[in-house]
Parts: structure tokens; sequence; C-alpha cells
């Protein structure tokens, strides 16, 4: 049992169509809104694809990654990780020569949290951007070597 909607418009336009069915636009009655109207994603697009490039549909194939790839990110990341300790060594100096200090047990408290969060956050996005480096390089050396031809199973 379906009702008739009132408006002109189809539901497929309305902006209230869920894409479970239903059409709760105001002043209208719930109506069934038929899957292939409410279908979110285009025609054209690739569902089944993955990264291997193995989809329904033959679309371009990305390129893969090169040894300059490799070596620019781990660059960049270790320039970044260098960056962040120095800013991190900054921080650690200013909260040595300007520890927070105040009367009220609860302001002290807070302050000391925050001290405790920057110098922490800081220290965090040194090792984050070093280790990403550090993995960045050991890909780009691996890039370099020949591949192994791989055995079947």
């Amino acid at each position: 049992m379906s009702a008739v909607s009132p408006d002109p418009q189809t539901p497929a336009q309305d902006s209230g169509a869920f894409p479970g069915g239903l059409d709760t636009s105001p002043g209208s009655e719930i109506t069934a809104v038929s899957p292939a109207t409410a279908d979110p994603m285009p025609p054209d697009s690739n569902r089944d694809a993955d990264d291997s490039g193995e989809g329904t549909s033959p679309g371009p194939e990305r390129p893969r990654k090169g040894p300059l790839s490799f070596l620019s990110g781990a660059l960049t990341s270790g320039l970044l990780a260098w960056l962040c300790l120095g800013l991190s060594q900054k921080v650690v100096g200013y909260y040595a020569l300007h520890p927070p200090h105040y009367e009220a047990r609860v302001a002290q408290s807070i302050a000391t949290a925050l001290k405790t969060m920057i110098v922490g956050m800081t220290f965090l996005a040194t090792f984050s951007f070093a280790f990403v480096g550090l993995g960045l390089t050991l890909v780009f050396l691996r890039s370099l070597l020949p591949a192994r031809p791989e055995t079947p199973a």
C-alpha cells in the first residue's frame, strides 16, 4: 500500500528522501522511494574497486610510488621532526625557567596539567615525525633493492 505525495516533485528530486526508501519531506505523506532513485553514489563510480586496480569497470590505474617519492617524504618528515625537536627543547627550557606558581591549589593543578600536556604534545609530534621518517627511509632503501621472485604457495 502506497500513498500518493501531494507535492508535484518526484521522490528522487525531494531533499527529504532517505536512501533506505522513505520520503520524509514536510507536508507529504510517507511514500516509498525505489532504491534505484535513492542511490547516493553516481552511476560511474566504482564500488568494487580496490587498490590493486582489479575493479568491475576499467578505469585509469594509479601510478605506483617510486623511490624518489619515498625519499622526499622521508626528508620532509625528518625536517619536521628536527624542527619539532627544537620546539620541544625551547618549550622545556621555558618551563624550566618559568615554572607555573599560583597560590590557589586548583590553579596550580591546572597550570601543571597544561604544562605537561604542552610538553607532551611537542615531544609526541617530534617522535611521530621521526618514526614516519625512519619508516619512509626503510621503504626507500627497500625500493632500491631488486624485487624477489614470488614462489607459489
